[in-house]
């Protein structure tokens, strides 16, 4: 045992005392200017966030790094980490042999060589020049700058230098971002407690910053404050008083995502110096509470798919646009990029209440009838494109009110070649969808990218009669050196008749209750809503944006680099639950109201076989809603109704009046053969693998 203590001894001393020796005999020069970056400026203070009721959320902080002068660090400061690291400082060269042979004592028993015994000089090279390595080369650079240092760099400058270069955890470098981030003050503010608890971090960033275990970190505080009582730079009472008023610690803000959204919104309006210049309270449409809820259902909701997907959700406030949460994936509760906005993926069949409001305004009415009997379209070069529905089944002639909840590929594509693709994309920047043009047929199924943030905006004025609703994340800002504030008022427009959106959000009700979201129909019983399910094609993205009359939620979720989910992994069975567990937090305590009836909507009773007016012959009616003047004339020609005259506008249904009812679900009828293909100009098939259209939804 004495032997292998002896020969571990020899190992360890020899190398660091050839260290000390080639440093004395070999000194280079450092080459390092006192401040690298920019005097920080005096008087700064955060941009603090809070929500629509003026609840606090957070802090928005600069990103850029500044310098500060020894003059503006508490002496307190400095004397606590010089006691704390580097009790000897003023009186070394640069490195310290009774701190050398202190610390081999130490590894001698543990039998390993470490770190111990660096002065302040030796760390502050160590983090400015060189890496983390450990090795008697790097060991030998280390002490031959820090001996540099000493004959280049007065001790204060040292110290300085050592202050604004050091990492003191959570992202902080330097004594003015960690001030600024554990207290938000800059460090000639700082107090003796607040001094305390910094001096104890770089000896472990990582476990003693500010924000890290309670129990540690005061542990380290009560070192920090013990060791500068031993060197007699404080006095016992003063030790007591410190210990007994513990520093206040400024706590992580909430909804990271959305600060970056604040922030974003902030540059664009003011410009990027507005972050670095600080100083506004800033009234966000946040709904802090909502917010929390929206992050912890989509977390939840994603996971239990599987772990490894995404997510994101944005609720946004009818009426005024207010985004009141907003997730921009199933971590965003830490920021990072938000998918919510930025990512663009395909909608797949979440575009089709868009095509269908767009045929309204062209004539067309939920009762209207079209076939999905298989079409082909030619493309050129000899290629065809076949469009086809869910699990490639036909169902014959349907309504364009059951082909909607149904989320029938076929009739879609052969409305909006009706309606002429440019057409379309017309109606789709009215209300708030930019889509690429020119564009295909495929664009019926959702093949063209958008942003969840895209889509919401534009199902908008479905949800609120018409009037689109610009998402608001700054509600007013206030600044703190003026004394003044800046409001930021609603940005709602009208984009469509108040009949188109009515009609159209009354066939999107049935989604929820027979279509292809009819998970969600005890929801919409207990509170009339409306949406959309959408998928796209192998299943690689799962969509539903559904709004009440108050609210409109929308939820993505898919992977970041595309690919299949699985069968069954589509908007109805992924993002419906999602959506419902959080719309029903969202809505608790707000009435259960209906949609409005605006004027110019009226409604008859049709038969739904021919979309014709009832006659008392036929054996099944339903009572439809339909944009005054679009209504039908003629009475039903199956039940006996060419003998009968045809029948007087319908009058205007009062506002407010019931929606029509739900109607039964859709048997399966015969296949029906192919019609003969149909030249139309395009770049591409939706979805590639075998002619397959984006966006088939489950029946």
């Amino acid at each position: 045992m004495h032997n292998r203590r002896h020969a571990s001894l020899k190992k360890l001393f020899s190398p660091v005392f050839l260290v000390i020796l080639l440093a004395l005999t070999c000194a280079v020069s450092a080459h390092a200017a006192i401040a690298t970056y920019p005097e920080l400026p005096a008087g700064y203070t955060s941009i603090r966030v809070f929500d629509g009721q003026q609840r606090y959320v957070g802090r928005i902080l600069p990103t850029q790094r500044y310098w500060v002068s020894i003059d503006r660090i508490p002496l307190f400061l400095r004397k606590a980490l010089v006691a704390t690291e580097d009790a000897r400082f003023y009186e070394h060269g640069g490195i310290d042999v009774r701190g050398i042979a202190r610390a081999l004592v130490k590894d001698v028993v543990k039998g390993r060589l470490a770190e111990g015994g660096s002065t302040i000089t030796q760390q502050l090279i160590k983090n400015k020049f060189l890496t983390g390595e450990k090795s008697i080369d790097r060991k030998v650079k280390e002490v031959q700058l820090a001996i540099d240092f000493e004959k280049k760099y007065t001790k204060d400058q040292i110290l300085e230098m050592y202050f604004n270069e050091i990492y003191f955890g959570n992202g902080a470098w330097g004594i003015a971002q960690a001030a600024r981030l554990y207290f938000d003050k800059n460090p000639e503010e700082l107090t003796e407690a607040e001094c305390s608890l910094l001096a104890g971090v770089p000896k472990n960033p990582g476990r003693y910053n500010p924000l890290g275990d309670l129990a540690k970190v005061s542990l380290r505080r009560s070192v920090v404050l013990k060791r500068m009582l031993d060197v007699k730079m404080i006095s016992a009472q003063q030790k007591r008083a410190i210990e007994a008023h513990p520093a206040t610690v400024i706590k992580p803000g909430q909804a990271q995502g959305y600060l970056d959204l604040v922030r974003r919104q902030l540059v664009e309006r003011y410009g990027a110096h507005i972050v670095e210049q600080g100083g506004l309270d800033v009234i966000s449409a946040m709904d802090v509470n909502l917010q929390k809820q929206a992050e912890q259902v989509l977390r939840d909701g994603v996971r239990k798919v599987n772990p490894n997907l995404q997510g994101a959700l944005i609720c946004m406030d009818l009426k005024t646009g207010d985004v009141l949460a907003a997730v921009g994936g199933v971590d965003n509760a830490k920021g990072g990029f938000n998918r919510a906005f930025s990512a663009k993926r395909q909608p797949g069949s979440a575009i089709k209440p868009l095509i269908f409001a767009a045929a309204l305004e062209q004539g067309y009415t939920p009762a209207s009838l079209l076939d999905d009997a298989p079409v082909s379209y030619n493309k050129g070069n000899g290629q065809t494109w076949r469009p086809h529905n869910y699990e490639k089944k036909s169902f014959g002639e349907l309504s364009l009110r059951q082909a909607l909840a149904h989320s029938n590929n076929v009739i879609t594509v052969k409305l909006l070649e009706s309606l002429g693709v440019n057409n379309f994309v017309t109606f789709a920047g009215r209300v708030g969808l930019p889509l690429r043009t020119p564009n295909d047929l495929s664009l019926a199924l959702g093949t063209d990218e958008v942003t969840l943030n895209d889509l919401v905006s534009a199902y908008s004025p479905l949800a609120n009669g018409g009037m689109r609703s610009e998402g608001r994340t700054i509600i007013r800002v206030y600044d703190r050196n003026r004394k003044s504030w800046n409001e930021n008022p609603p940005q709602v427009a009208p984009v469509l008749s108040p009949a188109t959106a009515f009609v159209t959000t009354s066939m999107m009700k049935d989604v929820l209750t027979y279509g292809t979201a009819k998970g969600l129909k005890n929801f919409s019983r207990q509170r009339p809503a409306a949406g959309k399910t959408g998928t796209t094609d192998d299943y690689r993205d799962a969509w539903f944006v559904g709004y009440t009359p108050q609210l409109i939620t929308g939820v993505w979720v898919g992977y970041d680099k595309p690919k299949p989910g699985g069968r069954g992994f589509t908007g109805g069975v992924v993002s419906a639950p999602i959506w419902e567990k959080f719309m029903r937090s969202a809505s608790a305590g707000k009435p259960a109201l209906d949609f409005p009836r605006p004027e110019g909507v009226v409604t008859v009773s049709i038969d739904p076989s021919t979309g014709q007016l009832a006659t008392p012959d036929c054996p099944t009616t339903k009572e439809e809603d339909f944009i005054a003047g679009t209504e039908p004339a003629s009475y039903c020609s199956r039940h006996g109704g060419d003998a009968m005259p045809p029948a007087a506008p319908a009058q205007p249904v009062r506002p407010g009046a019931a929606a029509p009812g739900d109607e039964a679900p859709l048997q399966e009828p015969a296949r029906e053969p192919a019609k003969a293909p149909v030249e139309v100009p395009g770049k591409g098939e939706p979805g590639g693998e075998g002619g397959t259209g984006s966006g088939g939804e489950p029946r």
